[in-house]
């Protein structure tokens, strides 16, 4: 049943200049009691069920098709129009790394491997989603010759890491040229797309090449799973690199997201073999309870965790070992989902279990149910109950990653209490409200509702291209228009809240 919110004395005075107009409109006296009783109540009827629609009636979902136009048009105008062709480097190769707030070139514009993949997959995956435009294939051809001529390393194999604006390979403060998987990840995850687009066969054929270099200098044969950092002639750093740990989540997550797009291309038996190992790590290894990712590893694959050290040295690191990462919690998940339907598994209850469990437990500690956002970090100490959010942020890729989560949910799960549509469609709220540059274009890097300055950051980076948000924006659109449903489902009770949910406002945050 509905309950109606009190308006206060101004509502009662409504209500009473109405009656009383009423009346005298109708020349009832006081001859007639009765005919007055049934007045007044037909009145006060009447006036709840309007008060019920102005209160209660909040705008009908929208369709769709209607939501997949409106973040098709976002997708193209808004986010990829502001960096293409402006990212192409037509002088020396590859795409531009830096932009200011208006999109002006700035910095040095090193090149950085997962940079130029991430804009050649998302060149790739554009010109196959507008099929009619003209920019796109051209600027995936231009970044797919950087990544064959330039980065990829012709004496050793593999791809460097970082090298200047015209292609001279950077070398660390020790004189090293160090490789890593993550980066490698990268190249084999956008030659994919760009054969997948093209066929190119020579794509492939590198991509290939970059899956056996990896699969021979990285993997470890003991415990699974992939060493994190490399010599340059592929040697592996089996203790680590540079004080950190030699194995860690995030590569592994990037490698298994790689061989996915790569195994379905070429469904090669090796492949699979690794695709299937990566996907059981991630899921029975990194995640553990109550449904979150570890972040960094030893060898063995034990965790790497400060939550026995004092504050000082948490805040000194940024809480970087073992925080809790609802963005890459999200994001994961549908990567496991992705590689089981890759792999053909039947009935995989043990993925979507798993995947499932991520997802929940970033809405119950890590959503911001008030306007909506994923924030960046919590912390489990061991002498406080339940999570702290330590970092109250909220990153850009991780609301691309979270809107496109959701909506997978919401379509797997239509009548779960955490209600997955209205999130997803409070989710689009907030990226349109707080992420999209409605001026300048692009995305600002973190949500203007907790940090109002970046509202001036750079719309691009060498970490920032447009593959988090372009993939999301792709996949849902496209989802948004095959799934055959035409509505969302989505509760009409205004006050209803999450089961379980917890107030992200009453935790303690670390500003930033």
């Amino acid at each position: 049943m509905t309950k109606l919110p009190y308006r206060g004395s101004g509502r009662t005075n409504l209500f009473f200049s109405r009656l009383g107009r009423l009346l005298q409109m109708t020349k009832i006296g006081c001859k007639h009691p009765i005919r007055i009783g049934w007045l007044i109540l037909c009145f006060i009827a009447c006036d709840a069920r309007s008060s019920a629609r102005r209160i209660d009636d909040s705008p009908p979902a929208p369709t769709r098709s209607a939501l997949a136009a409106q973040l098709r048009l976002a997708l193209r105008e808004k986010l990829l129009a502001p960096f293409y062709p402006r990212a192409v480097d037509r002088d020396n190769g590859g795409f531009l790394s830096e932009f200011d707030y208006q999109w002006r070139p700035t910095g040095s514009q090193d090149k950085m491997i997962v940079t130029q993949a991430r804009h050649l997959w998302t060149n790739a995956r554009a010109a196959q989603f507008f099929p009619g435009d003209t920019t796109f294939l051209p600027g995936a051809s231009h970044g797919f010759r950087f990544l064959r001529d330039v980065m990829w390393d012709k004496e050793y194999g593999g791809f460097y890491w970082l090298v200047t604006r015209n292609g001279q390979v950077r070398r660390n403060e020790n004189g090293e040229i160090i490789k890593q998987t993550y980066g490698i990840a990268f190249g084999i995850f956008a030659l994919a797309a760009y054969f997948d687009v093209t066929r190119d066969s020579v794509a492939l054929r590198l991509a290939q090449d970059a899956f056996h270099w990896l699969d021979k200098h990285a993997h470890d044969p003991l415990s699974g799973g992939y060493f994190r950092h490399m010599e340059r002639d592929g040697t592996p750093l089996r203790a680590g690199y540079n004080r950190n740990p030699p194995k860690d989540m995030n590569a592994s997550i990037h490698v298994l997201e790689a061989f996915t797009e790569l195994y379905r291309v070429w469904p090669d038996s090796a492949l699979r073999d690794r695709l299937d190992e990566m996907l059981a790590l991630i899921r029975d290894t990194m995640q553990v309870p109550p449904g979150t990712l570890t972040l960094l590893f030893t060898r063995d694959w034990k965790a790497v965790s400060y939550q026995d050290s004092s504050e000082a040295v948490r805040s000194a690191t940024r809480y970087f070992n073992d925080h809790v990462s609802f963005g890459h919690d999200v994001e994961t998940a549908t990567l496991m989902m992705e590689a089981s339907e890759a792999l053909g598994l039947q009935r995989d209850t043990a993925t979507l279990r798993a995947a499932k469990q991520l997802v929940d437990h970033a809405l119950h500690n890590g959503w911001d149910d008030a306007v909506g956002g994923f924030y960046d970090a919590g912390y489990y100490y061991r002498n406080k109950p339940g999570i702290t959010i330590v970092k109250d942020t909220k990153i850009w890729w991780a609301q691309a990653e979270g809107l496109k989560t959701l909506l997978i949910f919401g379509d797997r799960y239509p009548d779960d209490p955490l209600r997955y549509h209205e999130k997803f469609l409070k989710q689009w709220s907030y990226i349109t409200t707080y992420l999209v540059d409605h001026k300048h274009g692009g995305w600002y890097d973190f949500g203007l509702d907790t940090k109002a300055s970046a509202r001036r950051n750079r719309k691009a980076h060498i970490w920032k291209a447009a593959y988090h948000d372009g993939g999301a924006l792709m996949d849902v659109i496209r989802r948004l228009k095959t799934s055959g449903k035409a509505e969302f489902v989505v509760r009409r009770d205004p006050s209803h809240a999450a089961s379980g949910t917890a107030n992200p406002r009453e935790t303690s945050a670390d500003r930033q």
